[in-house]
């Protein structure tokens, strides 16, 4: 037995969870005055500086002259930007499952595996002992801002339910183990914390993921839940067999101390109207979270609605204008000049010994101090097949814009080419929770959102020489499930990829709703 268990048990008293809420309100108000008092962007340049010091011995420090490093300047000039397949071929893959000093000072104690989306080979991505101490800085700084918000909270007084990946962890070599991002937090967690997190360890441990999401619904509502988290989608399943199982019509009846939701992963706007319904209790917030295996970069700001841009905690960013990827000598900015309202693609480099490393997402500041931001997307989320030049964000958007106006509640959705004759269509796959009151109105109002929003869709809809009104399919309930499981990549962080520019997986996805009889309705293009 852990000696910290008799502690642990001591911790799930009334008294002592009222002492610890009072503390980490006490924590709330330093952390968020400290952070009101710094400098972002002197700031980010010591936390670039601390970072090249600490990696000057390394093998990637050696090989990029860490120790000639002064400023930005002198690091972007030595420092490349790198995707993952890069760091992999040049530094990693001859090494795995070992990382020793590689890229960053030590051994690598843990390896989260992670392919992005369901497209794509497994990542193994290097997270250090400082960097789970980021991730961890991170999320208090979360809370922190949710509590000065809150001042009455109560978020100790039960448990914060976080709705994740299996936490069992393969170990590939002697002192290396790798598995889920979640499992590696569990890891850390420690017995300490365990009286105030839910799932416990067996169920933590399950890794399938029906059999999980029974057992968390049917344990969970025993539970006095004040905070969950997790990916929308796998939200709302969680909440349906919840409801299912209690006979409620909201979450609230079951879990009326609820006060925090926490959402991340993809755009939360067309689940917004699925959410309001199904919580049933408008005071409890719906905070955005930015957390990524690479680090944890944002947060729902309680006062804007913003994504605060996490600063002092190991990781220092930098951003290239997304019209400037495919350019051999991208312009690099940082927080000392980046600017308001451009379309960046997001570039880290970690306390885990990530250095100028392309994360595969983009972002568009809206305030500078404090840094306040908006996601925009994937850098691989573009649809432009026939040069129309939509980006997800403007997709997002126009179909939140469709449901709400008919009344719809969109569950997952897909949208891709589909290539015939002198030029083709767009194909959108959507699973509705709530059906739109009219499908045509609803396809109408979505294509006339995207031309409103985007000039090239708007040039290539011109009438009678460009694309035709969009084909829609309407997938049963389930659908994406179903082809999920197929892939493999069912629960957890894993997520429906939104946009796909070349249309084969379009076609996949299509291919196997047919096949299971999971097609409801199918709208062809131009009618």
């Amino acid at each position: 037995m852990s000696a910290f268990a008799p502690l642990a048990r001591v911790a799930g008293s009334n008294p002592v969870r009222r002492a610890v809420n009072q503390g980490f309100h006490a924590f709330s108000r330093f952390r968020t005055r400290r952070l009101a008092g710094l400098d972002p962007v002197e700031t980010q340049h010591r936390v670039l500086l601390d970072l090249v010091a600490t990696a000057r011995n390394t093998r990637f420090g050696q090989d990029h002259e860490f120790r000639s490093i002064r400023s930005v300047d002198d690091f972007q000039n030595r420092v490349p930007i790198r995707t993952y397949e890069n760091l992999w071929n040049d530094y990693l893959q001859a090494a795995y499952p070992r990382f020793d000093n590689l890229t960053w000072p030590g051994l690598i104690p843990y390896l989260a595996l992670t392919s992005g989306t369901t497209q794509g080979a497994t990542k193994y991505i290097p997270v250090s002992w400082p960097m789970i101490g980021s991730n961890q800085k991170a999320a208090k700084t979360m809370v922190a801002y949710h509590l000065a918000a809150r001042p009455d909270s109560k978020v100790f007084h039960g448990k914060i339910f976080f709705l994740g990946g299996s936490t069992s962890l393969e170990q590939p070599a002697p002192g290396v183990r790798q598995g889920d991002l979640s499992g590696i937090a569990a890891e850390e967690a420690g017995e300490l914390l365990r009286p105030y997190t839910f799932p416990p360890l067996d169920i933590a441990l399950e890794t399938d993921w029906d059999r999980k999401l029974d057992l968390l619904a049917r344990r969970s509502v025993n539970e006095r839940i004040t905070l969950i988290g997790g990916v929308p989608s796998w939200l709302l399943t969680l909440f349906g067999r919840v409801l299912s199982l209690t006979g409620k019509t909201s979450i609230a009846e079951v879990w009326p101390s609820l006060e925090l939701v926490v959402h991340g992963g993809v755009k939360f706007d067309p689940y917004r109207e699925a959410f309001d319904e199904v919580l049933g209790n408008p005071e409890i917030r719906l905070q955005e979270t930015y957390p990524c295996s690479e680090g944890f970069i944002a947060f729902g700001d309680p006062e804007t609605g913003l994504l605060r841009l996490v600063f002092d905690h190991g990781l220092f960013y930098e951003f290239i204008p997304v019209d400037e990827l495919e350019s051999p000598r991208p312009t690099r900015h940082w927080l000392g000049n980046v600017e308001t309202g451009v379309n960046y693609a997001i570039v880290v480099s970690t306390c885990a010994g990530l250095w100028s490393h392309l994360i595969g997402d983009t972002v568009r500041f809206e305030s500078l101090d404090p840094p306040l931001m908006s996601f925009t997307g994937r850098t691989k989320y573009t649809l432009s097949a026939f040069g129309e030049h939509l980006i997800s964000e403007e997709v997002e958007a126009a179909i939140s814009r469709a449901a709400t106006a008919t009344g719809a509640a969109v569950g997952e959705w897909h949208v891709g080419p589909v290539f015939h004759g002198a030029l083709g269509h767009h194909l959108y796959v959507i699973e509705f929770r709530n059906d739109p009151s009219d499908l045509a109105e609803f396809r109408q109002i979505l294509d006339a959102d995207l031309a409103d929003r985007n000039a090239d869709y708007q040039a290539h809809r011109a009438e009678g020489v460009g694309l035709p009104l969009p084909e829609l399919i309407i997938a049963r309930p389930g659908g994406f499930e179903s082809w999920m499981r197929s892939k493999g990549k069912l629960g957890g962080q894993h997520k429906v990829p939104r946009m796909d520019n070349a249309g084969t997986l379009t076609a996949e996805i299509v291919a196997h709703l047919r096949s299971q009889g999971l097609i409801d309705q199918q709208v062809a293009s131009g009618t």
